[in-house]
């Protein structure tokens, strides 16, 4: 059975696909993107992948 470990990472608007594509890179893959309502309205992606 996989196991998995995930990450929580602020995505900042202005720099979307860069962060988007820098977790990509290091394996990451994005499975949702929420809007908080505790910091005025940020979003925050969370990723998941296979733990080694």
């Amino acid at each position: 059975m996989t196991q998995w470990e995930y990450l929580t990472a602020p995505l900042l608007i202005h720099n979307t696909k860069a962060i988007l594509d820098n977790f990509g890179a290091e394996g990451w893959e994005l499975v949702a993107v929420v809007a908080t309502v505790s910091d005025g309205g940020g979003l925050v992606a969370y990723f998941k992948r296979p733990r080694l």
